[in-house]
């Protein structure tokens, strides 16, 4: 007779069965150098450090109670879902849900998103007044209204085409399009 698996080993094989999901939405045909890459990725994703991920697939660490909900909720899983045993086959055939977001949703919605707006996020905490400017000037002609009229057009010399002005935004304007730019952007959840 046969006994039924512990809640570690059930948690164990349903983590490794998240990392397989992972690994076949990410990429087609897996190498080893990419699958540790994708390794880190994964461990991003569920918000634990890449160690951490290495020390629970060595079984030198356990998935505690916490931590499966985090892996259930940032994987997109019901509530009890890996404290539950799922067979080879229906983990295969279970199709990935995806988070339906408002169509004007402000949040990253894949990683690459989520790359950028962290490298924004990094850059702007260490230096913030230089962030600010450069960022406005490199998103100001998309943020800012289009106008009815055409831009006023720069004199030219003789035999030259002639070319919008560019006008820079006084200080008012700036700030304006900064407090614009920040409305309806939540900020992004610390790691744990």
């Amino acid at each position: 007779m046969t006994s039924a698996p512990d809640l570690a080993q059930i948690r164990f094989d349903n983590a490794l069965a998240l990392f397989d999901e992972f690994v076949r939405n990410t990429i087609k045909q897996p190498d080893a150098a990419t699958l540790r890459g994708l390794e880190g990725r994964f461990a991003e994703r569920v918000q634990i450090q890449a160690s951490y991920w290495s020390q629970i697939k060595s079984r030198s660490r356990q998935i505690g109670e916490r931590l499966a909900r985090q892996f259930e909720q940032l994987c997109h899983k019901p509530h009890g879902w890996m404290d539950q045993q799922h067979g080879a086959g229906a983990r295969a055939a279970e199709p990935v849900p995806t988070p339906e977001l408002p169509s004007d949703s402000h949040a990253p919605r894949d990683d690459d998103e989520r790359f950028i707006v962290g490298l924004v996020l990094t850059y702007y905490r260490r230096h913030p007044q230089r962030a600010r400017t450069r960022l406005l000037d490199l998103l100001g002609e998309v943020l800012m209204p289009t106008a009815n009229t055409a831009p006023p057009l720069s004199p030219g010399r003789a035999g030259e085409s002639e070319l919008p002005a560019k006008r820079a935004p006084t200080s008012a304007e700036a700030h304006a399009l900064w407090l614009r730019s920040q409305a309806g952007v939540a900020p992004l959840r610390q790691k744990k």
